[in-house]
């Protein structure tokens, strides 16, 4: 089998999606590296130190500084002939380019896998996380988006591997890219942080969770959020963590204010140790705790922030 990951960066760096996603492929098979942006030679150097790789393909070209998926997803089918797997990260770029991709090809689209148990059959969850699919394809080329919380990162040698470059292909004038609105943040990214403070609507208003703010500001913790949270307004839309929102397994998860809807749960359950902090002891978010405190979040969690040193 060979099999083909597509690398998830900003131009600049690789992000961490990117290793799991290769861990996940090489359990396929023999696997390469796909690379496609603009000015990115340091990420394709990057890219060539990664364990176990065949080899880095790459095309850089002004045409894919954005990463527009329809642009991509073409490219991608340029060469796609020579592989019988392709894997994208389960991420806002990999679920927008994955199934315009399995479009042109005319195959299904295999999403967020957990587990790869041979080469045509993978295991997804359904109905937020409560049940798992096993499910299997014939085609000829599969293409699949990994739960990278799923699956350990890829790691690094000293080798450097051999690299190929691929042409560019038509701009497709499908879509126009006009800006991007980032939010400039000193903390960890969200998905790949080893903790993350995460409030509910129990904190009540958005200046109460400069509450657990400082906490996270004391462990070098990345904030989160429920959705009831985030639809208050409390804060951003980008620190939604669950079903609808985005998918952690830190070390360390520390939800305070979270009653435990199965939709927040499906974002956080595998983290490897969950705290819980909510004053109602029958709290669904009880259920999936290592350690549980039913207590009023507005002492504990001041009191939690000054015995850490």
């Amino acid at each position: 089998m060979k099999v083909l990951a597509i690398a998830e960066h900003n131009n600049h760096e690789l992000l961490p999606a990117t290793l799991h996603t290769v861990n996940a492929a090489k359990q396929i098979g023999d696997t390469d590296l796909l690379v496609v942006g603009h000015n990115c030679q340091e990420v394709i150097d990057n890219a060539r130190t990664i364990d176990g790789l065949n080899q880095v393909l790459y095309c850089n070209d002004e045409m894919y500084k954005n990463s527009i998926a329809e642009n991509l997803s073409v490219l991608i089918k340029s060469i796609a002939q020579n592989y019988s797997h392709i894997l994208f990260s389960n991420t806002a770029n990999g679920k927008n380019t994955a199934p315009r991709l399995a479009a042109l090809l005319d195959v299904m689209i295999v999403p967020d896998i957990i587990e790869i148990i041979d080469e045509n059959t993978f295991k997804r969850p359904i109905y937020a996380g409560n049940a798992i699919a096993t499910c299997k394809s014939e085609d000829a080329c599969k293409v699949i988006t990994v739960r990278t919380t799923a699956f350990e990162k890829a790691s690094f040698s000293e080798n450097k591997i051999e690299t190929v470059s691929i042409k560019a292909e038509k701009n497709t004038e499908l879509t126009k890219y006009i800006n991007s609105e980032l939010s400039q943040n000193e903390r960890p990214e969200l998905t790949a942080a080893d903790i993350v403070v995460s409030g509910g609507r129990g904190l009540g208003s958005a200046e109460n969770f400069q509450v657990l703010e400082k906490l996270a500001d004391k462990l070098g913790a990345a904030m989160g959020a429920s959705r009831a949270a985030v639809d208050a307004g409390y804060v951003p839309n980008d620190w939604q963590v669950g079903q609808t929102g985005k998918v952690v397994a830190p070390n360390l998860y520390i939800a305070a204010g979270i009653s435990g809807a199965i939709q927040h749960l499906a974002g956080m359950k595998d983290s490897k140790v969950i705290v819980a902090i909510n004053k109602d002891e029958e709290a669904p978010i009880f259920s999936v705790t290592d350690y549980g405190l039913a207590d009023d979040l507005f002492k504990t969690v001041p009191e939690i922030e000054k015995l850490i040193k």
